[in-house]
């Protein structure tokens, strides 16, 4: 399964570009900071994701203002050519 659900805010967006199929896409940045637990000890741990949404999850988060916090769903990819993986964001609602 490749399910992610993450709670983030909204670092970076960039233009809204378009697809070779003519469909609205946008890359972020999303940072999310948490404290978890690992081996029974708390850790503080602060995340950097690249993310990218596609469609009219595209043009509604393009409406978001830098710095709001989200809670984001989706899938990890790697895309062509590249060696790190992607948050493909497939919905988010206001945390």
């Amino acid at each position: 399964m490749n399910r992610i659900d993450l709670t983030a805010s909204i670092v970076e967006l960039q233009a809204l570009r378009y697809t070779p199929a003519g469909l609205p896409a946008l890359d972020a940045r999303l940072e999310h900071e948490s404290s978890q637990q690992e081996a029974g000890m708390p850790r503080q741990v602060k995340a950097l994701v690249k993310a990218v949404a596609i469609g009219a999850v595209a043009e509604r988060l393009q409406r978001q203002p830098l710095g709001s916090v989200w809670s984001f769903s989706g899938f990890l990819a790697t895309p062509r050519n590249s060696k790190s993986v992607v948050l493909h964001i497939q919905e988010f609602q206001q945390d």
